[in-house]
Protein backbone atom coordinates (compact mmCIF):
# COMPACT_ATOMS: atom_id res chain seq x y z
CA UNK A 1 0.00 0.00 0.00
CA UNK A 2 1.21 3.77 -0.72
CA UNK A 3 0.97 6.74 1.05
CA UNK A 4 -0.25 9.95 -0.97
CA UNK A 5 1.38 13.36 -0.09
CA UNK A 6 -0.82 16.06 0.76
CA UNK A 7 1.60 18.30 -0.41
CA UNK A 8 2.52 17.28 -3.53
CA UNK A 9 0.35 14.23 -3.87
CA UNK A 10 3.23 12.49 -5.18
CA UNK A 11 3.00 8.72 -4.17
CA UNK A 12 5.30 7.37 -1.48
CA UNK A 13 5.49 4.08 0.86
CA UNK A 14 3.52 3.29 3.35
CA UNK A 15 6.25 3.48 6.15
CA UNK A 16 8.08 6.76 4.52
CA UNK A 17 7.67 10.04 7.19
CA UNK A 18 8.91 12.61 4.56
CA UNK A 19 7.68 12.73 1.18
CA UNK A 20 10.26 10.97 -1.77
CA UNK A 21 9.59 13.83 -3.71
CA UNK A 22 9.42 17.31 -1.97
CA UNK A 23 10.23 16.22 1.30
CA UNK A 24 6.76 17.06 3.05
CA UNK A 25 5.61 15.42 6.26
CA UNK A 26 3.88 12.91 6.02
CA UNK A 27 0.36 11.69 7.55
CA UNK A 28 1.34 9.15 10.36
CA UNK A 29 -0.24 5.81 9.25
CA UNK A 30 -1.33 3.08 11.86
CA UNK A 31 -2.40 -0.45 11.69
CA UNK A 32 -5.78 -1.39 13.93
CA UNK A 33 -7.50 -4.94 12.86
CA UNK A 34 -5.78 -5.48 9.84
CA UNK A 35 -6.71 -2.47 8.60
CA UNK A 36 -4.71 0.66 7.67
CA UNK A 37 -5.91 4.07 8.92
CA UNK A 38 -4.70 7.34 7.34
CA UNK A 39 -4.74 9.91 9.96
CA UNK A 40 -3.41 13.64 8.87
CA UNK A 41 -1.68 14.99 12.16
CA UNK A 42 -3.25 17.49 13.45
CA UNK A 43 -2.11 20.79 13.59
CA UNK A 44 -3.23 22.74 17.09
CA UNK A 45 -2.65 26.36 17.57
CA UNK A 46 -3.45 27.30 21.37
CA UNK A 47 -4.11 30.51 22.00
CA UNK A 48 -2.29 32.15 24.75
CA UNK A 49 -4.71 33.71 27.17
CA UNK A 50 -2.72 36.58 28.93
CA UNK A 51 -4.33 37.43 32.72
CA UNK A 52 -4.24 41.30 33.53
CA UNK A 53 -2.34 40.87 36.40
CA UNK A 54 0.77 39.91 34.18
CA UNK A 55 0.38 42.64 31.71
CA UNK A 56 -0.09 45.43 34.53
CA UNK A 57 3.31 43.98 36.38
CA UNK A 58 4.92 43.52 33.01
CA UNK A 59 4.36 47.52 32.51
CA UNK A 60 4.73 48.32 36.13
CA UNK A 61 7.99 46.79 36.12
CA UNK A 62 9.15 48.11 32.38
CA UNK A 63 8.17 51.94 33.90
CA UNK A 64 10.41 51.52 37.06
CA UNK A 65 13.39 49.96 34.92
CA UNK A 66 12.86 52.66 32.62
CA UNK A 67 13.17 55.26 35.73
CA UNK A 68 15.87 53.50 37.38
CA UNK A 69 18.27 53.67 34.69
CA UNK A 70 17.55 56.96 33.60
CA UNK A 71 18.39 58.07 36.95
CA UNK A 72 21.08 56.13 37.36
CA UNK A 73 22.92 56.00 33.59
CA UNK A 74 21.58 59.40 32.31
CA UNK A 75 23.44 62.23 34.36
CA UNK A 76 21.49 65.18 35.52
CA UNK A 77 21.74 68.29 33.96
CA UNK A 78 23.60 69.86 36.99
CA UNK A 79 26.09 66.47 36.61
CA UNK A 80 26.16 67.87 32.98
CA UNK A 81 27.19 71.34 33.60
CA UNK A 82 29.68 70.47 36.37
CA UNK A 83 31.49 68.37 33.66
CA UNK A 84 31.17 70.95 30.84
CA UNK A 85 32.58 73.52 33.22
CA UNK A 86 35.42 70.90 33.93
CA UNK A 87 36.56 70.96 30.72
CA UNK A 88 36.03 73.89 29.09
CA UNK A 89 38.54 74.85 32.01
CA UNK A 90 40.92 73.38 30.90
CA UNK A 91 41.14 76.06 27.90
CA UNK A 92 41.00 79.06 30.41
CA UNK A 93 42.11 81.82 30.78
CA UNK A 94 41.00 82.43 27.30
CA UNK A 95 41.16 86.18 25.52
CA UNK A 96 38.27 86.88 23.94
CA UNK A 97 39.23 90.68 22.71
CA UNK A 98 41.27 93.37 23.45
CA UNK A 99 38.84 94.13 26.51
CA UNK A 100 37.89 90.44 28.15
CA UNK A 101 39.50 87.44 29.30
CA UNK A 102 37.51 84.28 30.18
CA UNK A 103 39.01 83.37 33.52
CA UNK A 104 36.75 80.20 34.32
CA UNK A 105 33.22 78.46 34.16
CA UNK A 106 31.42 77.15 37.28
CA UNK A 107 28.33 75.24 37.33
CA UNK A 108 26.01 76.54 40.01
CA UNK A 109 23.03 74.29 41.62
CA UNK A 110 19.63 74.47 39.92
CA UNK A 111 20.45 73.99 36.19
CA UNK A 112 22.77 77.42 36.57
CA UNK A 113 26.37 78.10 34.33
CA UNK A 114 28.23 81.31 35.25
CA UNK A 115 30.92 82.94 32.80
CA UNK A 116 33.70 84.44 35.15
CA UNK A 117 35.23 87.48 33.14
CA UNK A 118 37.90 90.22 33.64
CA UNK A 119 37.35 93.44 32.29
CA UNK A 120 41.96 93.47 31.08
CA UNK A 121 43.24 97.15 31.82
CA UNK A 122 40.37 98.45 33.75
CA UNK A 123 39.01 99.46 36.79
CA UNK A 124 35.58 99.44 38.38
CA UNK A 125 35.74 103.08 38.61
CA UNK A 126 36.61 103.24 34.47
CA UNK A 127 33.82 101.60 33.27
CA UNK A 128 30.72 102.87 31.69
CA UNK A 129 27.71 100.27 32.86
CA UNK A 130 25.29 102.13 30.91
CA UNK A 131 27.24 101.76 27.92
CA UNK A 132 28.11 97.83 29.11
CA UNK A 133 24.87 97.08 29.51
CA UNK A 134 23.77 99.11 26.06
CA UNK A 135 26.19 97.42 23.27
CA UNK A 136 27.41 93.89 25.87
CA UNK A 137 23.91 92.48 26.87
CA UNK A 138 22.22 92.49 23.58
CA UNK A 139 24.71 90.58 22.31
CA UNK A 140 24.88 88.30 24.87
CA UNK A 141 21.18 87.62 24.42
CA UNK A 142 21.49 87.30 20.94
CA UNK A 143 24.46 84.63 21.78
CA UNK A 144 21.96 82.38 23.74
CA UNK A 145 19.27 82.50 21.70
CA UNK A 146 21.12 81.46 18.21
CA UNK A 147 24.70 79.81 19.61
CA UNK A 148 24.40 76.00 18.38
CA UNK A 149 26.79 75.48 21.15
CA UNK A 150 24.15 76.75 23.47
CA UNK A 151 21.68 74.45 22.62
CA UNK A 152 22.18 71.86 25.20
CA UNK A 153 21.47 74.65 27.63
CA UNK A 154 18.48 76.41 25.72
CA UNK A 155 17.14 72.63 25.80
CA UNK A 156 17.30 72.30 29.29
CA UNK A 157 16.48 75.46 30.60
CA UNK A 158 19.93 76.56 31.68
CA UNK A 159 20.07 80.05 33.54
CA UNK A 160 23.29 81.55 32.02
CA UNK A 161 25.19 84.13 34.51
CA UNK A 162 27.96 86.24 33.29
CA UNK A 163 30.37 87.36 35.86
CA UNK A 164 32.45 90.53 35.19
CA UNK A 165 35.32 91.91 37.33
CA UNK A 166 37.58 94.42 36.74
CA UNK A 167 41.63 94.08 36.77
CA UNK A 168 41.78 93.81 40.73
CA UNK A 169 39.23 91.55 40.99
CA UNK A 170 36.32 93.59 42.16
CA UNK A 171 33.08 92.81 40.88
CA UNK A 172 31.81 95.31 38.15
CA UNK A 173 28.63 93.86 36.57
CA UNK A 174 26.68 90.82 36.25
CA UNK A 175 24.04 89.70 33.50
CA UNK A 176 21.73 86.93 33.94
CA UNK A 177 19.89 85.02 31.16
CA UNK A 178 17.50 82.78 32.61
CA UNK A 179 14.89 80.72 29.83
CA UNK A 180 12.01 82.38 29.74
CA UNK A 181 14.29 85.42 28.06
CA UNK A 182 15.92 83.09 25.58
CA UNK A 183 12.71 81.36 24.69
CA UNK A 184 10.74 84.45 23.66
CA UNK A 185 9.74 84.46 20.22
Amino acid sequence: MKTICSNCEAENEIDSKYCSICGYKLPIIEKQNNEIKNEPKKIITEKKKYNLKTILGFVFGFSVMFFVTQYFFNPSIDKQLTGFANEFNKTCPMTIDQYTTLKNVVALPDKTIQYNYVLVGMTKAEVKLDTVKKYVFPSILQNVKTNPGMKLFRDSKVTINYYYADKNGEFVTEYIVKPEMYEEK
